[in-house]
């Protein structure tokens, strides 16, 4: 090889090289890590938005669900805080995240790690009692629960809503009875007795809502299908919070990689099908941006401070 193929060799080659690191985003397969079984709304509303994704980049996008368990979303959290900073492993997650994760000092997430694409779903949090009950506000069932015992279902200690929800009774001046923990909050619960009061999601009590009351809504503004229902934070300013679901990247992704997939989200989640999701469920499916979302998470995280010392 002669010293001239040699030279032009190497430039090829380093050509090549510069090439490959400048490779445009997305060049291969991108996951969504949802840390909840498949099926619930943040799932279907990311699998939209993955959809939508590989249709625009033409590059494999899929939801990969990543349960946690009694762990809650922290194990699929902390596979999203230990994948590169490269765009191509997005967490979908819900409040507790980036509220609570590095706050209970769970080693991956602690600092905080990751940084907010958008904000895109409210889920419909309820607090709903028979339509027979002798209450039909908050008002009223916390007058009530000062002569008689009220059983609380609920999905967990740990969730916003159930926080929210004793919060509440600890402000107005009441005790729950008795509290327990179901799988399934749904019409079934209050037809049976085993609850007198659920904190559910409304599309779990849609087929019935002629037999419930809904006696407010823990989410930061009404929620159209129960437009009566006032939100939580109308009757306890400081308890103004709501269990969302958004799009992360860990820190130090690069903008324009954070651009692409922000752009690609808010055309799905503003679409028809979304908030046909949305009609059919009561969820409120929105896109609020990244700098709007970090001063929420901010604001949420001064509120579950509240929330912590009106429990202790």
């Amino acid at each position: 090889m002669t010293f001239k193929t040699k030279i032009a060799s190497a430039a090829a080659a380093l050509a090549l090289t510069a090439g490959a690191a400048l490779a445009e985003y997305p060049e291969k397969p991108v996951n969504f890590i949802v840390p909840w079984p498949p099926g619930d709304l943040e799932d279907v509303l990311t699998r939209m938005i993955a959809e939508d994704f590989q249709e625009k980049y033409g590059v494999a996008a899929a939801v990969v669900n990543k349960p946690g368990g009694g762990g809650g979303p922290f194990p699929g959290a902390i596979e999203v805080a230990n994948a590169p900073a490269d765009g191509y492993t997005i967490g979908s997650f819900v409040i507790g995240v980036p509220v609570m994760g590095h706050q209970i000092d769970i080693a991956p997430l602690t600092p905080e790690k990751f940084d907010p694409l958008g904000i895109f779903l409210t889920y419909p949090f309820v607090i709903a009692t028979s339509a027979d009950a002798p209450y039909s506000s908050m008002e009223e069932l916390a007058a009530y629960a000062k002569e008689n015992d009220v059983a609380l279902g609920h999905f967990g200690d740990v969730l916003t809503p159930t926080q929210v929800t004793k919060a509440f009774a600890k402000n107005a001046g009441f005790e729950w009875g008795s509290d327990a923990a179901f799988d399934a909050l749904d019409c079934n619960t209050l037809a049976s007795g085993d609850a007198d009061v659920i904190n559910t999601t409304l599309q779990l009590i849609l087929p019935c809502l002629d037999s419930v009351k809904v006696l407010t809504a823990i989410t930061d503004e009404r929620i159209p299908l129960v437009p009566d229902a006032p939100a939580i934070g109308e009757l306890d300013e400081g308890l103004n919070i709501a269990l969302w679901n958004g799009l992360f990247v860990t820190k130090d992704t690069p903008q324009d990689v954070r651009d692409k997939i922000i752009e690609v989200a808010k055309e799905t989640v503003t679409s028809e099908r979304a908030q046909k999701v949305a009609a059919e469920t009561g969820a409120l499916v929105y896109w609020q941006g990244a700098d709007d979302s970090t001063t929420r998470i901010s604001n949420d995280i001064d509120t579950m401070g509240r929330i912590g010392q009106i429990l202790q």
